[in-house]
């Protein structure tokens, strides 16, 4: 397994990472990716650590804080073999204090999820939504008081726009607080926003992205093909309305293009997907999910191999959108080529 720093910071990360959504799934969304229990999960955890990949991400959002549960007896006894990565901020309740970043918020939370991964610290943690109502300064203040007091080592945030992130990494240079350096993002081949300004904003801050759903939501899992009807046993069912949207002839033609590259190499089209997010400037680790061991290992097997030149342009030029305003104006012209070099 290749092992990559995350950002511009010392932690150094597998270039995949587990995501643990499918631990103790429960609900319309969790519950359809999948239900796993300790004893799965604790097998699933053992098949990550023999290749390699020691970090596990959750969210106490995550079936109500039921996969921090799981990951933290999955994990029981090996806890200096492995890097965790959880996240807060969603709504874990009603009550005016059980949502957002204030600094009650954050410890509460910060504690909530020390008891329920069953450890004294966590590696990474990272904010699930910028939260506008409380300042900027406040949160990092907090988790610059967490730190110090051993409980996170590291700090990070989610679906960030670029303005939000910009704003805090300002804040935390001029107080002295710890920066963000990493940024959990949504990015795949059916979905490459992320390219815009937050892949720009990361290579410049030193904030490195762990992609999530690598694979647009299961839409490039190999199954879904122009003209046939999707899977029955498809989560798309019901998790579509949840996922990223995703234009569907748009989809077809990448997949298109992973079934050959899928012939050219021998390799699955999620190996091929997720290998190709390898390659991109700013990632750190790409997360992973799976219901069972069989789908772990496809997984895994993305890694250790790499895509040929012209098979990369292939897919970068059937994945390609025009970019939104303000970016498209000048992409195309050469003067932009001069102030925006290209990131390496």
């Amino acid at each position: 397994m290749e092992y990559r720093n995350l950002g511009a910071s010392g932690l150094r990360v597998p270039a995949l990472s587990f995501g643990a959504g499918t631990f103790g799934g429960s609900g319309p969304l969790f519950g359809a990716w999948g239900n796993t229990g300790a004893e799965e999960a604790r097998r699933l955890v053992d098949i990550c650590l023999e290749a390699g990949v020691n970090l596990f991400d959750t969210a106490d959002v995550y079936s109500a804080g039921a996969s921090e549960e799981v990951l933290g007896q999955a994990i029981r006894g090996r806890r200096a073999s492995v890097l965790i990565s959880t996240k807060m901020a969603l709504p874990m309740g009603e009550g005016p204090q059980d949502w957002g970043t204030s600094r009650a918020r954050l410890i509460r939370a910060t504690e909530d999820a020390l008891r329920r991964l069953g450890t004294d610290y966590i590696d990474l943690l990272q904010l699930h939504a910028f939260d506008a109502s409380t300042p900027v300064e406040e949160v990092l203040s907090t988790l610059d008081g967490l730190v110090a007091a051993g409980k996170i080592r590291y700090v990070g945030v989610s679906n960030f726009s670029g303005w939000e992130l910009m704003k805090s990494l300002a804040a935390a240079e001029r107080q002295g607080y710890p920066r963000y350096v990493a940024h959990q993002v949504y990015y795949s081949l059916a979905g490459r926003d992320y390219e815009w300004e937050l892949m720009p904003l990361g290579a410049d801050q030193g904030v490195g992205a762990l992609v999530w759903s690598p694979l647009a939501w299961g839409r490039l899992t190999g199954k879904i093909r122009r003209g046939e009807p999707m899977p029955a046993a498809s989560r798309l069912h019901e998790t579509a309305q949840y996922g990223p949207p995703v234009d569907d002839e748009r989809l077809f033609d990448i997949i298109d293009v992973l079934d050959l590259i899928a012939t050219e190499t021998g390799k699955t089209v999620p190996q091929i997907a997720i290998n190709w997010l390898l390659g991109r400037p700013t990632v750190s680790s790409v997360i992973i999910g799976a219901r069972n061991e069989d789908q772990l290992r496809q997984n895994l097997a993305a890694t250790g191999w790499s895509l040929s030149k012209d098979q990369i342009e292939r897919l970068d030029a059937v994945s390609a959108v025009t970019a939104p305003y303000p970016y498209f104006p000048y992409r195309r012209q050469q003067g932009f080529a001069r102030l925006n070099p290209p990131i390496i």
